[in-house]
């Protein structure tokens, strides 16, 4: 029996020769690929060929830059597994700008453009690298894999280097995936560590775009994150796609948008790629498609947004471990502190045994002994011995015994002739020594507090455009059906009860995706949603069918129905806010014979007036009457129903239509996301009828009037102030003009009424903004200048101050420039508060 042992994995061989190593062959590749080449080490946060990547490029090192074949063979001697897999290693971390200066052409990441060959493009070092991954005198080392060469086991990286570059590979049985991390926030991080201080770690990616870090959970396995393109709406017609999600290229979401646009899920003309210094993708919509509409349906449908799983494993040990990570960012603090403290430890013994020696010179030239030499004596022995015993008086003016190796180094010497000057330069030599060993004891002593101060150095040195690229912010979920383009036709054949949108032959119904479902209601009183397809049987006689809006609490349904068993007719009003798919739903009493007389729909609960006409033989004695539907409550779809008439209904007649008997609603603007809302998210903008509009005034100066449609997106930053619009309200507008260096007021009223369009009502310039904006009937204006004691606040009732313009006026100057100027509204009493800033 003979024991194989792999590092971290030990198994025994009961047979020798080839059947014994079929029985453990897969365990030893496994741990093979798990160690050496999908996952990073935590000491350091590299692979091992990314390890021997920088070793060689360091062996290589004089400042200038080398052809990358060049540092692929010279890695070839400590990596033995050909030249691709290195070169395809030192490129990535070469388009990752943190550890190698590149020159040439080494491709893009947001493009997936390849590099050149490694003859053509060249690397070294970087000035970072060099200061935070090196230093012999604190690394471990090993045997190459041939025996002739020393490798570091793991480089003594003083940096949270892994959190930074990130780490994605694949074993057998695992994988990991660690997110790139900001370079500041990483060493703002640490610091916070060390001080005792909690701090947070978020992904930011050298491709840009936005993230939204909910669900991060650390980076541990389990988390998500999404990430978002940034989308600009040049004009109605045309989008800009300005960055790439992380991992993804412009040519796979240029594939994406194609493929959603075949799918006939988002409608465009054509998708341009204008990338160069800048990401840009163009969109050209199709006629009539709405821009913000498209935006929602590039995130929902395309690789416009991602979705990222982090798997934070790294070998601990010799075992892969999953952490989070936090835990890496306080191990690297604490390892960084480590490291340092062997730097000082090291420097100090090397402090020591040079204050020694300079002080042994001293005292060889200062108290003569030198003249030794002179004296004869019988063998160099006794030459050694006798300086030896002449330093015996001085020994305790020292911090170590005297060596023999000390005296021979001293004898070394050329003997000349002394000057005091000597002396002196050695005695400040000698206080130079003690003050750096008192300077290094006393890091030693405070060294967390040193620890700090080298991230800070790293910051000061290195943070200057490292700043984050990637924006966090919340997303708010889209829902496909709300954001699906109509890319169906659906049919109907009411006699014979079928909708579909094969039925090409039949009615058409309506335009929809085929995400949608579909609402349809029979003769008989039956009720049934079914999803969009090719054909589906509703029930025969079908009265009405449309697309069907799941929660429409609004959408009221008007019916009048005789009961088959006992012929009473019955009227109801209801809404159908949510069903199960494919039930039937009778909305009689259930009996076979039932049979619906009126029929409505009515999208804001709308209570029309019929003229029920009952059979010309029945003994009543009206034999016609009107009925409101106003006098009915809006009640479930089970109901009965309240009773009409008992006598035999010949038919029923529309007569007047009626008024919305659901009255207004209510609308929010949300803040967060920028949208507006029937939910109660975010500012209350009051209650609106069909035909209010909304008023948006934007930070840049300019107005917007726009409706009530809820896919409307606004960027929350960039709105100063929303509500339901008046077109009689005054508006206050204070705006600082940058040719004249002044703020300006005015006061004006909308006199636009074109939807959707923004118009800018302060004066056109470069560095003109608006500061403050009010519609209250008399806005006071509190203008604080200066700072400390020299702040002074001046309030301004700038409706007695200036009169009500035109829209395009330019206004009247309130102040002069200040550099310390804040603006605010006065809170008046009522306890209505305008914006401040």
């Amino acid at each position: 029996m003979s024991t194989t042992k792999n590092k971290n994995f030990e198994h025994v061989q009961t047979d020798n020769g080839i059947n014994g190593q079929y029985k453990t062959w897969f365990l030893d590749y496994a741990s093979y690929v798990i160690l050496e080449r999908a996952v990073p080490a935590l000491e350091d946060g590299l692979k091992p060929v990314q390890r021997r990547i920088l070793h060689s490029m360091k062996e290589m090192d004089d400042g200038r830059f080398n052809k990358v074949a060049n540092i692929i063979g010279q890695t070839m001697q400590y990596h033995p597994h050909g030249d691709a897999s290195i070169g395809d290693a030192l490129v990535n971390m070469g388009q990752k700008d943190l550890l190698i200066d590149t020159q040439g052409n080494w491709g893009d990441i947001r493009t997936g453009d390849d590099a050149a060959a490694a003859r053509y493009i060249e690397g070294r070092l970087s000035r970072f690298a060099l200061d935070v991954l090196f230093n012999p005198k604190t690394t471990d080392w090993q045997l190459s894999y041939d025996g002739r060469k020393n490798e570091p086991i793991t480089l003594p990286v003083k940096f949270p280097l892994l959190l930074a570059q990130g780490a994605e590979g694949i074993a057998v049985g695992l994988a990991t995936k660690i997110l790139p991390h900001n370079f500041v926030e990483l060493c703002e991080a640490s610091i916070k560590y060390l001080k005792g201080k909690k701090f947070d770690l978020y992904p930011d990616f050298l491709t840009g775009a936005m993230i939204d870090v909910t669900d991060y959970n650390e980076g541990k396995r389990g988390g998500r994150v999404k990430v978002r393109v940034h989308i600009e709406e040049m004009d109605k017609k045309t989008l800009l796609i300005k960055s790439v999600p992380y991992g993804v290229t412009t040519a796979q979401m240029m594939d994406s948008i194609v493929k959603a646009n075949d799918q006939g899920k988002i409608k465009i003309k054509k998708v341009i790629d204008n990338t160069a210094a800048e990401v840009e993708i163009q969109v050209d919509l199709a006629p009539g498609i709405s821009p913000d509409i498209t935006i929602d349906a590039l995130y929902k449908f395309t690789d416009c947004e991602i979705s990222i799983a982090p798997n934070t494993c790294v070998i601990i040990d010799q075992k892969p471990h999953f952490v989070s990570v936090n835990e890496l960012l306080r191990v690297s603090a604490d390892n960084t502190r480590n490291l340092l403290q062997r730097e000082l430890e090291i420097k100090l013994a090397e402090l020591a045994e040079k204050w020694h020696y300079t002080s042994l010179e001293k005292i060889f030239f200062e108290e003569k002994i030198y003249k030794e030499l002179e004296k004869k004596h019988e063998t160099w022995d006794k030459v050694i011995d006798a300086i030896g015993k002449a330093f015996v008086p001085f020994a305790k003016q020292l911090r170590r015994a005297i060596s023999r190796e000390d005296i021979l180094k001293l004898t070394e010497k050329p003997v000349r002739r002394i000057y005091r000057l000597d002396i002196d330069e050695l005695n400040n030599q000698i206080k130079g020594l003690e003050d750096e060993m008192a300077q290094v004891n006393f890091d030693l002593e405070h060294l967390t507090d040193f620890t700090i101060k080298y991230f800070d150095n790293l910051l000061k040195k290195y943070g200057k455009g490292k700043e984050r690229k990637t924006e966090i912010k919340v997303f708010e979920v889209i829902e496909a059906k709300h954001v699906a383009i109509a890319n169906s036709r659906i049919f109907l054949n009411r006699i014979e009860g079928f909708i579909g949108t094969s039925l090409k032959k039949d009615e058409f119904l309506a335009e929809c995706s085929d995400l949608d479902d579909i609402i349809a209601f029979t003769k008989r009183g039956v009720m049934k949603i079914v999803k969009v397809q090719d054909k589906v049987f509703i029930g025969k006689d079908i009265i009405y069918a449309a697309v069907f809006r799941k929660g429409d609490e609004r959408t009221t349904y008007n019916m009048i129905y005789t009961d088959g068993e006992s012929g009473i007719t019955f009227a109801k009003r209801f809404n159908v806010t949510g069903i199960t798919r494919d039930k039937e739903y009778d909305l009689t009493k259930g009996n076979e014979k039932s049979k619906v007389h009126y029929f409505s729909v009515n999208p804001n609960g709308e209570a029309e007036v019929v003229r029920v006409v009952l059979s010309p033989n029945c003994t009543a004695r009206n034999k016609e009457f009107e009925f409101y539907f106003e006098e009915l409550e809006i009640k479930s779809r089970n109901s009965i129903g309240n009773q009409v008439t008992k006598y035999p209904v010949r038919q029923v007649k529309f007569k007047e239509a009626g008024v919305a008997t659901l009255g207004s609603i209510k609308l929010w603007f949300d803040d967060k996301f920028g949208r507006l809302n029937h939910d109660g998210k975010g500012i209350e903008l009051g209650d609106f009828n069909a035909e209010d509009r909304v008023l948006v005034i934007y930070t840049d100066g300019s107005y917007e009037i726009t409706d009530q449609e809820l896919t409307q997106r606004f960027k929350p930053e960039e709105v100063l102030l929303v509500e339901k619009f008046d077109p009689e309200r005054i508006i206050t507008a204070v705006y600082y003009d940058n040719d004249k260096l002044q703020y300006n007021v005015k006061r004006f009223r909308i006199e636009t009424s074109s939807l959707r369009s923004r118009f800018i009502f302060i004066k056109e310039g470069k560095g003109n903004l608006l500061e403050a904006v009010s519609t209250l009937e008399e806005p006071v204006l509190i203008v604080h200048q200066g700072k400390g004691a020299q702040l002074r606040s001046t309030k301004f009732k700038l409706a007695k101050m200036v009169d009500v313009m035109g829209w395009k006026a330019v206004g009247a100057k309130l102040i002069d420039q200040n550099k310390n100027v804040m603006m605010e509204w006065e809170i008046k009493l009522d306890g209505k508060q305008p914006e401040l800033f």
